[in-house]
């Protein structure tokens, strides 16, 4: 409160907030966001908790292999914050279900692996003109950027077709600090407080410890908020 004063708390505990993942990238944005005291957070995730996940999965622990990601998370959630509220679904996020949730939130998170539902999400947060903080690590690497529908670009804009896909590597830390990053948008955008990651897509390369952006811009023919091309039905059929 000393930052952003009791208003701000206040905003913060008012806010509903959907992470879609409770992996590498949703681990840090819910465990930041729950001990800021965002009221209700609403995690998404249809997975359980593998071996493998335990290097960068950081609400998952030995004891939870097994177990679904978003029963692992909510417990550790609500350990740390009893004052808020945690939803939770166990379901793949598709076209027909995602409305369900993103109808009455005031923002989502990006923190899946995949480009066909972070398209979802993007259509979603146009639909309901919502912000969307957008995640993505690789490696040692990662990217994230803030979308403020009718005010900013899409990510379709700056993603007009998915990167090849593929597993990859990742390094635990990566999620972390592209996660923390994420949570910081929510926490400034909720409490108006600072800049957000508007029109500019944040790089880290975590091999050199460096932080770069670049400028990104709207597309006239962007599928999801332009008027031109295909429909995304259509674009994602052919």
């Amino acid at each position: 409160m000393l930052v952003f004063g009791e208003d701000g708390q206040e905003r913060l505990k008012k806010a509903r907030i959907l992470i879609a993942g409770a992996g590498g990238l949703g681990s840090p944005i819910a465990i930041y966001l729950a001990a800021a005291g965002v009221g209700h957070i609403v995690l998404v995730d249809y997975d359980c908790v593998d071996r493998s996940n335990l290097n960068r999965q950081i609400l998952h622990w030995e004891r939870d292999i097994g177990k679904a990601k978003t029963q692992s998370a909510e417990e550790k959630l609500r350990q740390m914050n009893g004052d808020i509220t945690i939803e939770t679904a166990q379901v793949t996020l598709t076209a027909e279900n995602l409305s369900t949730y993103t109808c009455r939130v005031d923002g989502i998170v990006d923190a899946l692996d995949n480009f066909a539902g972070r398209y979802l999400l993007n259509r979603a947060a146009l639909a309901h003109r919502i912000p969307l903080f957008h995640g993505a690590i690789w490696g040692f690497d990662g990217q994230a950027t803030t979308i403020l529908p009718g005010k900013t670009v899409c990510l379709r804009c700056i993603f007009p077709h998915p990167p090849p896909g593929g597993e990859f590597p990742v390094i635990g830390i990566a999620p972390g600090i592209i996660g923390l990053i994420q949570a910081n948008e929510v926490i400034k955008y909720l409490t108006g407080y600072g800049a957000l990651l508007e029109n500019r897509l944040l790089f880290w390369n975590g091999a050199c410890s460096v932080l770069d952006e670049v400028a990104v811009s709207s597309s006239p023919h962007c599928i999801d908020c332009g008027t031109g091309g295909n429909s995304p039905d259509e674009e994602e059929s052919s």
